[in-house]
């Protein structure tokens, strides 16, 4: 529970070819044996993540990944799982076997991190069969350094130099901006099917950490109390946050003088995909028969039979459409709605989205920032909409223009 979620932590991956020594000098860095290590070609076969505490950094995940130059069928696979990590990787660290040299893979891995503003290191690795001194070939402002994973040659000032290459950006508040020390803070927390048994998700752990930071009054309820609490307080809270599928209920519950919105739309701008968010739900409303909806997320779970991302949200979005079909639609569209639907879930993204009018993705909350603007700069690019869950559930409520009023 006091753990720093993997989502805040910096990610830093470990990239080069095979048998470089990349899982050597990741346990190099780490001082642990995180990682297999093997003369075999290869021996990482998919992306090792791993959060730790790393000095003088501080909490992070770190990433061994396969070779880039893996071959074959399989090969191919991995190096796809490979060039996946880069899309979640605030740091990356190439690894270059220095009897080697650089080869066309490392300089194609070298172009990509420049192409997605990734801050790298080049790391010569094997120093020690060279009978080189670190700095010998490349002075270390040029972003290059020669360490020996084997003798430790130069790890410590590799600890130092990744250090340097952490972003000074702070990530916005989730709630704290929009609330006063002493403001009351309800916060609706469905205990159905899917809750967890024994502890609150996320998101709603997050947000509490915030408003109690704030010296704001967290108070948590289920749906079915809401009302009740809410007269019962004594004086009118500042905002009421509810998990997004019981929109209707506490819409319904709750003042129009106090402020509603959900957690999932604090993450959205948590995440900076707010107003692409707001934006992508309105064309929930320009659905045409065989369009293919998108929903996607960041995380990946036992499914329920009422889970919301497969069953609920589906439901709701074609029931949404029907009730907007019952009279003023064009004659040619027929109803019921015939609208598909895809998912993905974890690091699953598709790089291409034409197939689809609509992307609806989760708040994102296991998701690192960079990899969230990824994904929604991915639509952006192929001019295919996206939202977000709590959004799209909020226009299909009618609520939207309520749910957002909150932010400046």
């Amino acid at each position: 529970m006091n753990e720093t979620p993997s989502a805040n932590r910096v990610h830093i991956g470990f990239f080069g070819r095979r048998n470089a020594g990349k899982s050597s000098v990741v346990n190099a860095v780490t001082g642990q044996d995180l990682a297999i290590v093997s003369e075999v070609p290869g021996t990482t076969t998919d992306p090792v993540f791993k959060a730790m505490e790393l000095l003088p950094m501080g909490p992070v995940v770190i990433i061994d990944t396969p070779g880039i130059d893996d071959e074959g069928a399989l090969g191919a696979l991995r190096i796809r799982k490979t060039k996946q990590v880069l899309n979640k990787s605030d740091i990356a660290l190439l690894i270059v076997d220095a009897t080697v040299g650089k080869t066309a893979a490392d300089n194609e891995l070298i172009e990509i991190f420049r192409a997605k503003n990734i801050p790298f290191l080049v790391v010569w690795n094997k120093c020690d069969l060279l009978e080189c001194t670190s700095g010998r070939y490349l002075p270390p402002d040029l972003g290059e350094i020669h360490v020996s994973a084997t003798t430790k040659q130069g790890i410590t000032e590799l600890n130092e130099r990744i250090a340097t290459l952490q972003s000074a950006d702070v990530s916005p508040p989730l709630v704290a901006d929009l609330i006063e020390p002493g403001d009351f803070v309800v916060l609706v927390v469905p205990i159905d099917k899917a809750a967890p048994k024994g502890r609150l998700i996320l998101p709603q752990q997050q947000t509490i950490r915030d408003i109690l930071e704030s010296h704001a009054v967290a108070v948590s309820v289920r749906e079915t109390e809401l009302r009740e609490t809410i007269k019962q307080l004594g004086r009118k809270p500042k905002l009421v946050i509810t998990d997004s599928q019981v929109f209707g209920i506490v819409s319904a519950d709750v003042p129009d003088d106090i402020f509603l919105t959900s957690f999932s739309i604090l993450f959205a701008r948590y995440k900076g995909s707010l107003f692409f968010a707001v934006e992508g739900a309105r064309a929930l409303d320009h659905l045409r028969d065989g369009d293919t909806v998108l929903i996607s997320e960041g995380c990946t779970h036992h499914r329920q039979c009422d889970d919301i991302g497969t069953v609920k949200l589906p439901h709701w979005i074609l029931d949404y459409i029907k009730r907007k079909r019952g009279g003023h639609m064009p004659p040619d569209i027929q109803s019921p709605p015939h609208i598909q639907f895809s998912f993905t879930s974890g690091a699953e993204f598709p790089d291409d989205l034409s197939p689809y009018k609509l992307v609806v993705h989760c708040g994102g909350c296991m998701l690192n920032d960079r990899e969230m603007k990824y994904r929604v700069q991915c639509a952006l690019d192929q001019q295919v909409p996206i939202t977000n869950y709590g959004i799209l559930i909020a226009h299909i409520n009618g609520i939207l223009e309520r749910c957002v009023a909150v932010f400046p």
